[in-house]
């Protein structure tokens, strides 16, 4: 691979670059669109890792997604800087933090209502449907895309079909910055059997030729039936994210005080060592704990983001030729890595066994098993040819003009459904499957 072809300026789904405007860049319109895109916006209201109503100061999906935007874009200034000599000549580093940063903005965007659980219960339900034989009239890789359901995948059909030019190229973002969002730059098929990450894949068969197209666009390596090498900038976004995820579900934790303020300075100091902000030192005992907290993860977000751009550059060889085993922490230096490593074994055993997270997630199932039971058994009454009958006639108005037609095969009109459900927030995702249930939540 090779920065002058990965660092595409064209648009999905338009045959020519964009013309540039003065100090807006088309990675600028990029971060744009995803910002003032509604799926974006509805991510104020999906689980991050606590219930999205339990505190004021908990991050959400969107809060979070901000947060990434802002390690990446710092990340990929850093790395731009450093590859100065290596870019094409109309590429600043600038440009190459706002890719970054327009992908981190991106990167849960098709994650369904309640978090990873919600992932989960949708797989949980289809593995149910399966029995059942609801999804025998698919094909064998079709199956896949439901029993693995993967909200990268969903994410990337957001990006590509649904937001904007609905099914004509969607947002039509660069082709760096969906290169970039790729984390996994394969379809389901590959899932099990890629040996990263366990049940990941980005790309369903419905958008399986868009990621043909992004793939021949930015030369990335096939290295097996539809399944690619990844982008260099993919393990930039994946970085931010990893940083992110580690200090921010601490910072969560004191919240839901799961957590002592000198575990986590523990932690923090461990990886900053004599490098403290002198408003650090400042501080005395009638200062909050949060405040205190605010200025040690900032250092500590300075410090990772230099070690991660260091070992990209250091890794170069490996990220441009597509062998570059696992992520971009597992290769960051010693005390960077213990940090994130350590942060991510906290969180594990200590914040996501919380008895509140633990009861939010049950819900997602019961949530989720509602609505799928109820539109894609819709769905399967108007494939079987018969009249509708009234209730799943209204079910069907629900979806509006994004109901499937008669005409349509089985996978398409499944896909509406999810297109829909994982579409929704977890309030709004609650209170239909309520409705339904014949239950008014008042």
């Amino acid at each position: 691979m090779d920065w002058q072809t990965l660092l595409c300026r064209e648009r999905l789904g338009k045959p020519v670059a964009s013309a540039e405007e003065l100090g807006r860049t088309p990675f600028h319109k990029d971060h744009d669109r995803v910002i003032f895109s509604g799926a974006f916006r509805r991510l104020g209201k999906k689980t991050q890792v606590h219930p999205v109503s339990s505190n004021d100061h908990i991050h959400t999906r969107l809060t979070h997604s901000l947060e990434v935007s802002c390690v990446g874009r710092s990340l990929g200034m850093r790395v731009g800087e450093m590859l100065r000599d290596e870019l094409p000549d109309w590429c600043a580093p600038a440009d190459l933090g706002v890719i970054i940063q327009a992908a981190c903005l991106a990167h849960d965007i098709g994650n369904p209502p309640f978090g990873h659980s919600g992932e989960d219960a949708i797989r949980h339900w289809f593995h149910k449907a399966a029995r059942q034989g609801w999804l025998d009239p698919l094909s064998d890789t079709q199956r896949l895309d439901f029993l693995n359901f993967e909200g990268n995948a969903q994410g990337f059909r957001v990006l590509t079909e649904l937001e904007y030019h609905q099914f004509d190229g969607g947002m039509r973002l660069t082709y760096a910055t969906l290169g970039a969002y790729l984390k996994y730059p394969w379809t389901s098929q590959h899932a099990d059997n890629h040996g990263y990450k366990k049940h990941k894949f980005g790309c369903y068969q419905a958008e399986y030729p868009r990621l043909v197209q992004i793939t021949d666009k930015l030369g990335l390596p096939l290295q097996s039936d539809q399944c690619w090498a990844r982008s260099p900038l993919v393990y930039l976004v994946e970085a931010a994210d990893d940083i992110c995820y580690a200090l921010i579900d601490l910072e969560d934790g004191m919240e839901m005080e799961l957590l002592s303020y000198s575990e986590v300075e523990r932690l923090l100091l461990d990886l900053v060592g004599d490098d403290l902000p002198e408003t650090y030192r400042q501080l005395g005992p009638r200062d909050s704990t949060r405040r205190k907290l605010a200025i040690l993860r900032g250092k500590a977000i300075e410090h990772l983001v230099n070690a991660a751009a260091e070992t990209f550059i250091e890794q170069q060889p490996a990220l441009l030729s597509g062998t570059l085993p696992g992520d971009l922490v597992s290769h960051m230096p010693e005390a960077a890595q213990r940090c994130v490593l350590e942060a991510k074994s906290i969180a594990r055993h200590k914040i996501f066994q919380d008895k509140r997270k633990t009861l939010h997630e049950i819900g997602a199932y019961s949530t989720l098993e509602t609505l799928l039971e109820a539109f894609c058994g819709a769905v399967n009454e108007q494939q079987s040819g018969q009249n509708l009958s009234f209730k799943h006639r209204r079910i069907l108005d629900l979806l509006g003009n994004n109901a499937p037609r008669e005409d349509w095969d089985l996978y398409a009109s499944y896909m509406r459904v999810i297109d829909f459900i994982a579409g929704m927030t977890d309030l709004y995702a609650a209170d239909m499957a309520a409705r339904i249930r014949g239950i008014n939540p008042g």
